[in-house]
């Protein structure tokens, strides 16, 4: 069963710095990542709803299975690309983990 880290970043104070740290800082370490198979990400343009733009990024993480997920968080490499999402990460900003039905 794929499964996925799903993060939804809020809107920055500062979209271009943080733009700059993301791309420059923080997915080249999501890249080390052990296990990682693929990564999506993208900025949010507008709300289809007609609703509030409440985030203003999202990036997927995918990963064998929920098991391959949790042990990649738990290297060297993963501690660090999530501390790092601590440091970048606006408040309000969540992490999710979902399987995917393949």
């Amino acid at each position: 069963m794929t499964a996925k880290i799903v993060a939804l970043y809020t809107r920055p104070d500062d979209s271009d710095a943080f733009d700059r740290h993301y791309f420059a800082t923080h997915m080249p370490l999501v890249d080390r990542v052990p296990g990682l198979q693929r990564v999506e990400t993208a900025r949010f343009v507008g709300a289809a709803d007609g609703g509030e733009q409440t985030y203003y990024r999202i990036t997927e993480l995918y990963f064998a299975d929920p098991g391959a997920a949790e042990a990649a968080f738990g290297t060297d490499e993963g501690k660090a690309a999530a501390a790092d999402y601590q440091n970048i990460a606006p408040a309000g900003s969540r992490l999710f983990i979902a399987a995917l039905d393949d």
